[in-house]
C-alpha cells in the first residue's frame, strides 16, 4: 500500500495511476498555451523552413532538367557534326580515290602513246637503215657481180649501163631463188 502526498491515507491499487483532477486541469491549461504558441509561432516558421527547402529542391529539379536538355541537345549536336564529318570524309576519300584513278589512266595513256611513238621511231629507224643496208649491200655485190662476170665473160664490163643491167638481173635471179626455197 501506498500512501497519498500530503495525506495519510493508503491508496489503492489501480487508482496510484490515475491523477488527481487538479493536476489533470492544470496539465490541460499547459497543453493549450504551448498548442497555441506552437500554432502561432513554431508552426508559421516550421511551414516557411519546410516551404523554402521544397522550392529549393524544386528550383534544384527544375535546373536540373534544364541542363539534361541542354546536355542531350549538345549531344545530338554533335554526333549530327560527328555524321556530317564522317559523310565529308567518305566523299574526300571517293573524291581521292577518283582523281587517282583518273592519273593512273592518264599516266598509262601517256606511257602507250610515248610506247607507240618510240615504236614508230624504231620501226621508221629500222626501215631507214634496211634501205641502206640493202642499197649497200645491192653496190657491193654489183660490184662484186661484175668483177666475177667479166673474169667469166672475160671481158671488161666498165660500161655503167651494161653493167647495172647484169647487175639487175643477177639481183633478181638471186631474189627469185630465195623465195623458191622458203
Amino acid at each position: 500500500m501506498i500512501l497519498a502526498e500530503g495525506t495519510s491515507e493508503e491508496v489503492e491499487g489501480w487508482k496510484i495511476l490515475v491523477p488527481e483532477p487538479q493536476e489533470i486541469v492544470w496539465s490541460l491549461i499547459f497543453l493549450v498555451i504551448f498548442a497555441v504558441v506552437f500554432i502561432k509561432f513554431i508552426l508559421p516558421r516550421l511551414n516557411a523552413v519546410l516551404d523554402e527547402r521544397s522550392e529549393k529542391i524544386e528550383g534544384g529539379l527544375k535546373k536540373a532538367e534544364e541542363v539534361q536538355q541542354q546536355a542531350d541537345q549538345l549531344k545530338d549536336e554533335q554526333e549530327q557534326e560527328l555524321a556530317a564529318a564522317r559523310q565529308e570524309a567518305a566523299s574526300i576519300r571517293e573524291k581521292a580515290r577518283a582523281d587517282g584513278a583518273a592519273i593512273v589512266e592518264e599516266a598509262k595513256a601517256r606511257a602507250e602513246a610515248e610506247n607507240d611513238r618510240i615504236l614508230t621511231a624504231g620501226r621508221q629507224q629500222l626501215s631507214a637503215e634496211r634501205t641502206t643496208a640493202a642499197a649497200q649491200l645491192k653496190g657491193e655485190v654489183g660490184t662484186l657481180a661484175s668483177d666475177l662476170a667479166s673474169k667469166i665473160v672475160g671481158e671488161s664490163l666498165t660500161d655503167d649501163e651494161r653493167s647495172r643491167r647484169v647487175i639487175d638481173r643477177f639481183l633478181d635471179d638471186l631474189e627469185s631463188s630465195q623465195t623458191a626455197t622458203r
